[in-house]
């Protein structure tokens, strides 16, 4: 009997451990950017999970229970890191879960916050070059927690580290369209420095680097000098973000919004910016084309014009006059 026992208890937790194996990885990602990232790693082998839905903004997402159990159930937890995900630690604390963690800005050059001390600017995948970074922290991960799929993670993650390199040279490129004195962007919040730094645009923005930061009427007043200074044609709006602001600048300054950019969150499947790559490219091609646009100038008359006009006035008041006189001088005279 005590035989039976043991070898049912050895079938058991054999059975246990190869369903373990065999079955796929649980994978979450915190918000659709770092979800795209390890998609593009896993390939076909695991379901990845993405907490943040497309369209909502990071910074000041509220955690539901059924995200606390996604992530309780899950082998491998995937953030940006660099306070993006506030909310995270708490929810991984209540979860329980064992599963392991990595941050993806880890071995990023990382660019401080303009807002507070001791803080850094979480937004690095708006550098393209940075994305190589979060990818391969991606794919370490992956061959560590499941080594038997190291050469599937290997070719993927070769295929996309090309794809952003090539993304990557198309920014640059495409940032010389802009005439330089106009290579200025203005967004709702600062989440542009790494792209701006790294592909020559000065950023200005209403809000910080968090969206939870309340825009003051100083930094309209900012904004409306280095709109009038510059000569800026546009301004631009954020898929996360309240456009109120923005629109309000661009009414008064007379410009137009240059269109709506992703910063914080991929846009839906049917959108122009469904994956990282396609966000990047196409947040390119609008700015490029807002900042490059002919501004109209106001046509003033020159100081060698001015003085003919009155000249010309009172000369077609003359002859006015000389054709008056004649005429009453030929009907007295019939």
């Amino acid at each position: 009997m005590r035989k039976i026992i043991i070898l049912l208890i050895f079938f058991t937790s054999t059975s246990f451990l190869l369903a373990k194996e065999t079955r796929p990885l649980k994978i979450v990602a915190t918000a659709t950017i770092m979800a795209d990232m390890t998609k593009n790693i896993v390939g076909d082998q695991s379901v990845v999970h993405c907490i943040v839905p497309a369209g909502a903004d990071p910074h000041v997402y509220d955690p539901t229970p059924a995200d606390a159990k996604l992530i309780a159930d899950a082998d491998l937890i995937i953030q940006n890191g660099l306070t993006f995900e506030g909310w995270l630690s708490e929810l991984i604390s209540n979860s329980g879960t064992k599963a392991k963690v990595i941050t993806l800005t880890e071995g990023v050059d990382v660019i401080g916050s303009l807002d507070y001390t001791n803080s850094n600017d979480p937004h690095a995948w708006m550098n393209a070059a940075n994305a190589l970074v979060y990818i391969k922290n991606i794919k370490d991960a992956l061959v560590e927690i499941n080594p038997k799929n190291e050469e599937v993670y290997n070719f993927n993650y070769g295929v996309y580290k090309q794809q952003i390199e090539q993304l990557d040279n198309y920014i640059l490129k495409e940032i010389q369209k802009i005439p330089e004195n106009r290579r200025i962007l203005i967004t709702s919040h600062d989440a542009f420095q790494y792209y701006g730094k790294k592909y020559g645009i000065r950023l200005e923005a209403i809000q910080g680097t968090s969206t939870e930061a309340e825009a003051q009427t100083s930094d309209i007043i900012r904004l409306t000098k280095t709109i009038k200074e510059n000569n800026i044609p546009a301004v631009f709006i954020e898929s996360t973000i309240n456009p109120k602001l923005l629109k309000g600048l661009a009414k008064e300054n007379d410009i137009v919004v240059g269109g709506e950019l992703f910063a914080d969150s991929l846009g839906d499947e049917e959108s122009e910016a469904a994956t990282y790559l396609d966000m990047l490219r196409y947040n390119t091609d609008v700015i490029v084309a807002a900042l490059s646009r002919e501004v109209a100038v106001p046509v003033s008359t020159s100081s060698e014009e001015a003085p003919s006009s009155p000249y010309l006035t009172w000369g077609l008041l003359g002859l006015l006059l000389i054709g008056g006189f004649f005429f009453v001088f030929r009907q007295i005279n019939n």
